[in-house]
């Protein structure tokens, strides 16, 4: 049987991934089918989706738009029982958007070794 990992092990590997820019990688890893992605509400850049196919649609949907990479960096995890959080900063230019430099915060929340729920506040 197979170790359900802990959210301290899910947050450490996320942030491994996230170093090297692998987003699709962490949600083949670590989603549940059942996730939810939630950004704030009124967002001109994103929306609410629910299900694994749904989040990663929203996912390549917004990567698609991207005209240029300028920079990006994310900070370590700080992890509080099945939840853990990351600092987010990029500047990149989107089309229909123009060049958007972003400042976020990245929440998560674990069940059963599966992420659940990713919120999004900018």
């Amino acid at each position: 049987m197979k170790k359900v990992m802990t959210t301290a092990e899910i947050a450490a590997r996320f942030h491994e991934l996230a170093q090297q820019e692998k987003w699709f990688e962490i949600q083949d890893e670590f989603f549940a089918d059942n996730v939810k992605s939630i950004d704030p509400p009124g967002s001109p850049y994103f929306g609410y989706a629910e299900g694994k196919a749904a989040v990663r649609k929203k996912g390549e949907d917004f990567v698609s738009r991207i005209t240029a990479f300028h920079s990006a960096s994310t900070s370590a995890p700080v992890v509080a029982g099945r939840h853990f959080a990351v600092g987010r900063k990029v500047d990149i230019t989107v089309e229909g958007h123009g060049r958007i430099q972003m400042d976020q915060i990245m929440l998560y929340e674990v069940k059963d070794g599966r992420i659940i729920v990713e919120q999004f506040f900018y």
